[in-house]
This record gives C-alpha cells, sequence and structure tokens, in this order.
C-alpha cells in the first residue's frame, strides 16, 4: 500500500488541459509493451493507477480525447490539441494517471517494469549512457 498524496494536480503540455485526481495509487507501472510505447512515443509508459479515484477536470475537458484498442484493455486519454497524454478512468472506477502529466510529486516510485518482453531494442542499459543537466551544444 501507498503512502502516496491523496490529491494529484496534472495538465498537458499545452496547458489547456488541467486536472485533479483524489485518491491513493495502489500500483505504479513502467510499461513496455509495444501500445504503450507507440502511445508515448518513447520506452515505456510510466501510469500510477488508482482505485476508486475520483478525476476533476479544472480546465479543457472539451478537448480531451481517448483512444482503446478494440477487443483490448489498452486504452487512453490525451489532449487534442498537444496529444499529452492525461488520466483516463477505466472501467470499475480505476483512474490510469500518466506520472508524466503531474504538477506535484508523486509520492512513490515505480514498483516494477512491466511487458519487458516486448521493450524497444534500443532500451537497455540506458544508466550507461552519457546523462547532461541540459541539451548538450
Amino acid at each position: 500500500m501507498s503512502t502516496a498524496p491523496n490529491t494529484f494536480e496534472g495538465s498537458c503540455l499545452c496547458g489547456a488541459v488541467r486536472y485533479q485526481v483524489s485518491g491513493t495509487p495502489d500500483l505504479f507501472f513502467l510499461c513496455h509493451c509495444s501500445r504503450c510505447r507507440k502511445g508515448t512515443g518513447s520506452a515505456h509508459a510510466s501510469n500510477m493507477f488508482i482505485p476508486d479515484g475520483k478525476l476533476v477536470w479544472l480546465s479543457g475537458e472539451d478537448v480531451v480525447t481517448s483512444f482503446a484498442v478494440e477487443g483490448a484493455q489498452h486504452a487512453r486519454a490525451f489532449c487534442s490539441r498537444c496529444g499529452s497524454p492525461v488520466p483516463i478512468v477505466r472501467p470499475g472506477g480505476r483512474v490510469k494517471l500518466p506520472a508524466g502529466s503531474l504538477d506535484t510529486n508523486a509520492g512513490m516510485r515505480p514498483l516494477a517494469h512491466i511487458w519487458t518482453g516486448s521493450r524497444a531494442d534500443w532500451d537497455e542499459h540506458l544508466e550507461d549512457v552519457t546523462a547532461f543537466d541540459e541539451r548538450p551544444g
């Protein structure tokens, strides 16, 4: 069980969508499945899951779009202006909260990498890649 804060606030990249989610997350995964990689354009999705979470749109609900893969559990919501992932309420009331969209602290670390059998071929030993505090050059 997490001791994370009970209220999270976040927004999309362009600022059109702002939200607040209340509840205590029970899961936080870094998902490497091909659907999450395609949906984020990155090595993995970073999602927190909040059972019986309460999602309130503070602004921009009218520009939130969702997409679900037919015949699968995979679904995502995003700002239709900038494409940033935003929370989505899943069947049963579980809120899927993209951790990268948070403006407040997550309050917990990911519990696991999942679907690593689908990880991108370049997504190994990234801790060994040179790191810069800002973009070099």
